[in-house]
Order: structure tokens, then C-alpha cells, then sequence
């Protein structure tokens, strides 16, 4: 591993994934060549931090114990930066790509095509997984991937219909592997690392906090061509990652429901807003298809 990936995987270490921070280091030391010979007054003035802020992250970078942490995760999980040129083009193109994955089980998963994220509510209704079977399994046929974020509900369902299936799938958390979350999936952790693919952007002794999963939304959405939103309520953290989705310009399906069910209202309200409506399989293969052609003619 070059120089400057281990030196970007330690200061993401240490700043605890504070990528306003990161960027702002990395304006000042492009190659992170520079930042082990800083002293305090220097991460305060280039960084324009307060004495405490700058203290914390020079005693951290000699740390030497946070040193032998990372390279013990290096032997266990893979891990990928953004100066990689294994890290997946479609990742780069988002707003706000992550500068370090974690990565645990199939790595070439990350660049395959096509890639449909699959996301809904985590209290589905009784008809979810018959909806998910009708719509998904024809393409498996077209060797789909589909991306998730291993939440309980339409997520679990996805990534189970997939391994179901024999379709690849890929699994975005939103803590470090050592700690499985929701704790119910843990089997389902294990079966994805087998042969398909888990991703994090936090270490492995990261434990998951409640705002890292509207930041692992933008990685879902990030990695895949389109977002296909199963069942969701109006106000529900679904619909943050399809705002990601969006900002990313993406293309956002929706599956409408009965206009009694609250759990179809979000679904209903996207379509409302202009998410393409999908009834059949079709639907979505259409649109891939219609990209690639697309592609091929520019």
C-alpha cells in the first residue's frame, strides 16, 4: 500500500471520518506527507482549530497503539481509499464520496453492473416480500446486484432474496464489522461475507451512531444506477436516501400501494413528485437497457 493511502487511512482513523476536516488537511498537505512533522500551533493555524481540537489530533497521530490497531485491521478486512484505483468511479462522481471503505468479502462486487439499490421500511407489510419476489427475481436473470443497507425489513428481505437467488448483493452498515447491527442479522452478516460483499466506511471497532446511517444512505445509492423504493411512510429515513439518490442524479422507481396503507404513502408521494412508477420487472430493466444505450451512443 502506498504511502499516502496509509497515511489517509490513519487520518481518517483519528478524525473519527470528519471529512470537512480531511478535506481541509488535505488542501493543506495534498500527499499527507507533512502532517507527522506538525506541532500543535501548526494543526490550529493550517487547520484553523481551537488549542484542544489541535492537541487531540497531534497526540492521536503518535499514537502508537492506534497504529498497530490499523494495521491488525488491515489483516483481517480490506481496505480502499480514495486514491485507490481499485475505489469505484461511481462513488467519485457522488458529492461527497467517502475517502476510506472497509470492505469484507467479494471487493470486485464494488464495480459490477448493473446495481439496483433496494430500500423500504424497516415494519413492511405482509405483501412486501411477495412484491420484492415479482419484481426482483426476473432479474436476477440479467445478473442484478442489488445494494442495501442490511437495516431490518426491506433491506434484510433484499439481501435474503438475493443470496436466496444466487444474485450478488452488497451490504452498506453503518458501523464497523465488529459491531453487527441490528444484532438480528447477524447470520445474514455472515452468509453476505461468503461470497458477496459487506461495506463500511468506519472501522471495525467503530460502533454504529445514529447519524452514520444517513451518511451510509449516500454509499447505497452512490454505488448503484438506480434506487428502487419498495415500501416507505411519508416521513421516514428511506427517503433520505432517496434525496441522495437525487442529488446524485440518479434515477429514483417507486412502487405505489393502496392509498389506506401507511407504509405506501411515502412510495405514492414519490410518484407523485415524478419517481418513475414500477409495476413489473420490465420497468426497471427498461431504464437500464435505455442508460446503456445511452452510453454507448455518446
Amino acid at each position: 500500500m502506498e504511502t499516502i493511502e496509509w497515511h489517509l487511512i490513519h487520518l481518517h482513523y483519528i478524525t473519527g471520518n470528519n471529512r470537512k476536516l480531511m478535506k481541509k488537511i488535505l488542501q493543506k498537505d495534498s500527499r499527507l506527507e507533512h502532517i507527522y512533522k506538525w506541532d500543535v500551533s501548526d494543526w490550529r493555524e493550517k487547520c484553523l482549530l481551537n488549542e484542544e481540537k489541535a492537541i487531540f489530533l497531534a497526540d492521536r497521530l503518535k499514537n502508537k497503539e492506534i497504529k498497530r490497531r490499523i494495521v491488525a485491521f488491515r489483516k483481517t478486512y480490506q481496505i480502499l481509499t480514495i486514491f485507490n484505483e481499485a475505489y469505484p468511479e461511481t462513488l467519485k462522481q457522488i458529492p461527497d464520496p467517502p475517502f476510506v471503505l472497509y470492505l469484507h468479502g467479494n471487493s470486485h462486487l464494488l464495480t459490477h453492473s448493473p446495481n439496483l439499490s433496494v430500500i423500504g421500511t424497516r415494519y413492511p407489510s405482509k405483501y412486501a416480500k411477495t412484491i420484492m419476489n415479482r419484481l426482483l427475481i426476473p432479474l436476477t436473470n440479467y445478473h442484478f446486484l442489488f445494494t442495501s443497507g442490511m437495516a431490518l425489513g426491506i433491506d434484510g428481505f433484499a439481501h435474503q432474496l438475493a443470496l436466496e437467488n444466487q444474485a450478488p448483493t452488497i451490504a452498506v452498515l453503518g458501523g464497523g464489522f465488529n459491531h453487527v447491527y441490528p444484532s438480528q442479522h447477524r447470520e445474514l452478516f455472515n452468509q453476505i461475507a461468503q461470497n458477496n460483499l459487506l461495506v463500511s466506511e468506519y472501522p471495525p471497532d467503530q460502533s454504529p451512531r445514529k447519524y452514520h446511517f444517513p451518511e451510509r444512505n449516500r454509499i447505497i445509492s452512490g454505488l448503484s444506477f438506480a434506487t428502487l423504493v419498495i415500501e416507505a411512510k411519508e416521513k421516514s429515513g428511506t427517503l433520505i436516501t432517496v434525496d441522495q439518490a437525487l442529488d446524485q442524479g440518479k434515477e429514483v422507481f417507486a412502487v405505489p400501494g393502496s392509498i389506506l396503507a401507511e407504509t405506501s404513502s411515502g412510495c405514492n408521494h414519490l410518484i407523485k413528485e415524478g419517481a418513475r412508477l414500477v409495476q413489473a420487472s420490465g420497468d426497471i430493466l427498461e431504464e437500464y437497457l435505455l442508460k446503456q444505450m445511452n452510453k454507448k451512443g455518446k
